[in-house]
């Protein structure tokens, strides 16, 4: 089994959503990744493995910057994010949207997606 980063409750506030009110009131996303890596050396450099830090960085930058309609959407910008790094084969990205007005008590909403690096 390939070796995996996994990063869990990446908060960000952003005005993603359908409605109007969404688009201008910002609100709470949360973001989970696990990427399987490809193989690498078997050294104790950070060169040869994906920086956690600086992932989390850019993905919560991703998710803050526009708005889409979809956390569909926006789980597919954050998947590109990921997949940029040639070191990651796989991610599995999930955009939660806690605070998603539903009409019932619903303790969280969320979308995963799974996609593989191409390249």
């Amino acid at each position: 089994a390939p070796d995996r980063i996994r990063l869990t409750g990446i908060e960000v506030t952003a005005v993603h959503g359908v409605y109007a009110e969404e688009k201008i009131t910002p609100q709470l996303f949360v973001i989970d990744l696990a990427c399987s890596l490809r193989p690498r050396p078997d050294v104790d450099d950070l060169a040869t493995t994906v920086d956690y830090a600086d992932l989390a960085r850019r993905v919560a930058a991703t998710a803050r910057t526009g708005s889409v309609d979809l956390i569909e959407t926006l789980a597919e910008r954050i998947s590109e994010v990921c997949l940029a790094d040639p070191r990651i084969a796989e991610v599995e990205v999930t955009v939660h949207k806690p605070q998603a007005s539903l009409g019932v008590a619903v303790a969280d909403v969320a979308v995963t997606i799974t996609r593989r690096n191409l390249t």
